[in-house]
């Protein structure tokens, strides 16, 4: 393909892998307001310069993903191609009115019609943006292992053997998750990984001292008290590829999307000033 223009909203919490060391899931949308996603991109070695923001708009060479079934999947069309950060969408007040007409170009409402669209494979939906009826927790979990395993991480010193200076990502402790019913009634629990969660979580642990229950509680603060109870929230919703047709319900929370409530007022019955 040319290079091809993209606006980043989708930006996966840091994972180890044995062949490409630390990658993270991008996703976003087209020009034509389509989805898009990308791996693997080696963000946190990409040059400052490189390293794009959410809702701003980069240009790349990019192929598709042969190793990947999704038709969403491309990947940069190497590891070490440059990405050009060339414009933005600012939130212009808390409603987002321009992100709002890419995002919401479609909506999905039942998780049950996602999944079908999923599972059939003449439109295998992979991406999508959801907008839960009613959220009713956000719930955390502590992980089994706390920390990355012996072999990972001597992959990741191997494929780093010169590159001292690149530290291995902090594995996450904790598994967060939204608990949420969708136009049906349907009560589903979702976990969550998006690279905000878990910086939200880094930066609440510093702040209470080390205290990991004060740090998951003020994680939860913002993404249900705040989030889920005084704004217009939407989930960035994407399928694993290994459990995409395997799982009842392939989809993770990929991301979040929460402007504030446009209240709508009636014209003919407002009180007079």
């Amino acid at each position: 393909m040319a290079l091809t223009k993209i606006l980043i909203t989708v930006k996966t919490y840091p994972s180890i892998s044995k062949k490409y060391e630390e990658l993270v899931c991008t996703a976003g949308f087209l020009e034509d307001e389509n989805w898009i996603r990308l791996y693997p991109i080696q963000f946190r070695k990409k040059p400052y310069a490189e390293q794009y923001k959410k809702y701003q708009w980069i240009e790349l060479d990019i192929v598709k993903n042969t190793s990947d079934f999704r038709s969403e999947s491309f990947r940069p069309f190497s590891l070490d191609t440059p990405i050009e950060i060339i414009g933005e969408i600012p939130p212009d007040g808390n409603t987002w009115a321009e992100r709002r007409k890419i995002v919401f170009k479609k909506v999905y409402t039942s998780l049950a019609t996602l999944i079908t669209e999923a599972k059939d494979k003449s439109i295998c939906t992979s991406l999508a943006v959801f907008k839960p009826t009613r959220v009713i927790d956000f719930v955390w979990e502590e992980e089994k292992e706390r920390e990355w395993s012996k072999e990972k991480l001597v992959q990741f010193s191997q494929l780093n053997l010169f590159d001292s200076k690149f530290q291995v990502v902090r594995k996450l402790p904790y598994k967060f998750s939204f608990i949420f019913e969708d136009d049906s009634g349907q009560r589903s629990k979702l976990m969550i990984e998006d690279w905000e969660t878990g910086e939200l979580f880094w930066n609440c642990l510093y702040r209470k001292g080390g205290d990991e229950k004060l740090a998951c509680a003020d994680v939860r603060k913002k993404y249900f008290d705040d989030f889920a109870q005084t704004k217009d929230l939407h989930f960035f919703l994407g399928t694993t590829q290994l459990h995409h047709y395997i799982a009842p319900n392939p989809f993770i929370i990929i991301g979040t999307f929460h402007p504030k409530k446009i209240v709508q007022y009636d014209l003919f019955n407002q009180l007079p000033e």
